[in-house]
C-alpha cells in the first residue's frame, strides 16, 4: 500500500503499444482510491499516445533512444513503480534515494516454461493485477484498459453494427495467423452480409492491403500508426479476430468483444484480453507451446501447427458465437 507521505508518484513503463494499455487499470486505480496523489509516467516517444490523453496522469514524460534526454528530476518524487524492470529503467532510477517498486518479472519461471514446459505461472493472474501487485491490496478495480482519444477522431466504419474487424498483424511471425485463413474467416463473414474491416500500423499496410483485396465488402482502414484513428474505427466494429497484439488491447480498451488466435503464445503469460468479453483459440494439443514467451520470426519445429491447425471455420464460428451473446 502507499506510505501517506507518498503524495507524487512516478510509473515508469517504456513500451509497448499493449504493456502500456495494460498499467491503465493500475493508473486509475491508484489515482481513485488515494484521491490527492500526483502520478507522472515516463514512456518512450513512439508510445505515449496511448497515455498522453489519459485524465488520472498530471505529465507524461518522453524517453527518446539516448538516455540523454532523460530531464527528470527524479528527486521530487516519493515514490516509483518500475513496471518496466529491465537494465535501462534501473540505469535511469539508479540515484534515487526513496522507495522503488518494481515489477516482478518472473523471468526464471518464463525460461522454464518455455524451455522445460515447467509451468510455475498457471495460478498467477493477468498482467493488470500483476502489475498491481506493485502497490498492495485491494487494486485495481474490475474494470479493462482506458484508451482516451480526442472526439475530432471520427470514425470512418458506418454505425449499423455490421461491420467485423481484422487484425492481422503481430511483431512476430510465431504470433500471426496466416494471412489466407484471415482471407477465408473474413469471406466466410461476408458472405452473410458482413462488413470485413482490416486494422493494421505502418508495418502492416502491404498485409492489411492484400487481406482486404481478397475478402469481399472489405475496408482497409491499415494507417500510419494513427492510433487514435485506429481506436475510433474500432470502436464502431461488432467484435474484432486478432493475434495476440496490441491492438488486441486497443480492441479491448474500447469495448469491443475479440476473438483472439494465440499461436507461440500461453495464456500463463498474462496477455490475454483483460475484462473483455472474448474468446480465446489455441492449439493445446502441442507439446512444444509456449516456444518463446515474446515470439519468434519463423516455427522451431518448421510445422507452424499452433496456427495451421485452428482452421478459418472455427475462427468463423467463434465470431459469431461471441457477437451473438452466446458466450
Amino acid at each position: 500500500m502507499l506510505s501517506p507521505g507518498e503524495q507524487n508518484i512516478l510509473i515508469i513503463r517504456l513500451s509497448s503499444l499493449g504493456d502500456v494499455l495494460l498499467t491503465t487499470p493500475l493508473i486509475r486505480s491508484v489515482k481513485k482510491k488515494y484521491s490527492g496523489i500526483t502520478i507522472d509516467f515516463l514512456v518512450k516517444k513512439q508510445y505515449s499516445v496511448v497515455v498522453e490523453k489519459n485524465p488520472y496522469i498530471n505529465k507524461v514524460f518522453l524517453l527518446d533512444t539516448a538516455d540523454k534526454d532523460w530531464e527528470i528530476d527524479i528527486s521530487k518524487y516519493d515514490l516509483i513503480i518500475d513496471l518496466q524492470n529491465n537494465l535501462r529503467s534501473k540505469k535511469l532510477t539508479r540515484d534515487f534515494t526513496k522507495r522503488i517498486r518494481r515489477f516482478n518479472k518472473h523471468g526464471l519461471d518464463k525460461f522454464l516454461l518455455v524451455n522445460f514446459k515447467c509451468n510455475r505461472l498457471k495460478d498467477l493472474p493477468e498482467i493488470p493485477v500483476r502489475y498491481a501487485e506493485t502497490i498492495g491490496e485491494g487494486l485495481p478495480d474490475n474494470e479493462g484498459p482506458d484508451l482516451f482519444f480526442p472526439d475530432e477522431a471520427v470514425s470512418r466504419v458506418p454505425g449499423d453494427g455490421k461491420t467485423i474487424g481484422l487484425c492481422p498483424g503481430s511483431r512476430h511471425f510465431t504470433k500471426r495467423y496466416p494471412a489466407e485463413r484471415f482471407i477465408d474467416a473474413g469471406n466466410l463473414l461476408a458472405k452473410e452480409g458482413y462488413r470485413i474491416a482490416v486494422f493494421g500500423g505502418k508495418d502492416e499496410r502491404t498485409l492489411c492491403a492484400d487481406i482486404a483485396g481478397k475478402i469481399s465488402n472489405c475496408l482497409d482502414l491499415s494507417n500510419e500508426n494513427d492510433l487514435f484513428r485506429t481506436a475510433a474505427d474500432m470502436k464502431m466494429c461488432k467484435g474484432i479476430i486478432c493475434n495476440d497484439s496490441g491492438l488486441m488491447h486497443v480492441a479491448c480498451a474500447v469495448g469491443v468483444p475479440v476473438v483472439t488466435i494465440f499461436g507461440s503464445s500461453v495464456r500463463e503469460f498474462g496477455f490475454t484480453p483483460y475484462k473483455s468479453r472474448h474468446i480465446l483459440l489455441e492449439n493445446k494439443n502441442l507439446k512444444c507451446r509456449p516456444c518463446s514467451h515474446i515470439g519468434k520470426g519463423k516455427c522451431p519445429k518448421k510445422h507452424f501447427r499452433c496456427m495451421q491447425e485452428i482452421s478459418p471455420e472455427e475462427v468463423y464460428k467463434s465470431i459469431k458465437k461471441l457477437i451473438n451473446n452466446n458466450v
